[in-house]
Order: structure tokens, then sequence, then C-alpha cells
């Protein structure tokens, strides 16, 4: 299964970012492999609108099936769950790596979309 989660960098080590649409991209996890891939999200950054449901495109093209973030908005959520991706919120300030493993651990509350 692949996770996403809204990362600041391209790295274990990088802090989870709390904003879903306007995250510099996503830390995606094969959780059969750990193998890491990095999506860019830099077009919708600075997006004036749409960024969230842009962002909810990009998770779904990539093949995602769980999404940890801070927060998903009615739009994006309505999106990805008429997909089938289900989301995990996290706290700030905690690594790629220590939001892999609340993951893993089922310590993260999944999102009501």
């Amino acid at each position: 299964m692949k996770v996403a989660f809204t990362a600041q960098g391209n790295g274990w080590y990088e802090k989870v970012d709390l904003r879903f649409g306007r995250a510099r991209g996503f830390f995606v996890v094969d959780t059969e492999t750990e193998e890491a891939t990095f999506i860019d999200n830099a077009a919708n950054v600075e997006a004036a609108h749409g960024a969230g449901t842009s962002a909810a495109q990009a998770v779904i093209n990539a093949g995602i099936a769980a999404l940890v973030t801070g927060h998903v908005g009615p739009k994006a959520g309505s999106v990805l769950k008429s997909a089938g991706v289900k989301v995990y919120t996290t706290e700030g300030n905690i690594t790629l790596k220590e939001a892999y493993q609340k993951f893993k651990e089922g310590k993260l509350t999944e999102q009501a979309l």
C-alpha cells in the first residue's frame, strides 16, 4: 500500500507539513518495501485557488491509498473520499519518519470526510 505524507522536504528527517494543498510536496512510502519517493507540489504552493483539489488529484493519480496531513478541506476531502483515499491527521513539528511510525502503529486519527 502507498501512503503519502504532506512534507516540507524530500527525506525521512524532514518535517510533516500540516497544510495539504499548499504543502511543498508529498513523501510517498510503499508500506511493503518501505521504498520512498517524492511528488513535488510546487505548482500548488502559490496557486490563487484550487490548490487542495489539484493536490488531491495528484495524490489519486499516484495511486495513494492513505494520506497523512494536518487537515484536508471539504472540497479536497470530497475528491479524496470519492477515490477511496483515507485521510489521517497528525500534529505538527514531527519528522516524516516519526509520522510513518505512528501510521504503522495505528496511532493516527482518521479524518471524517
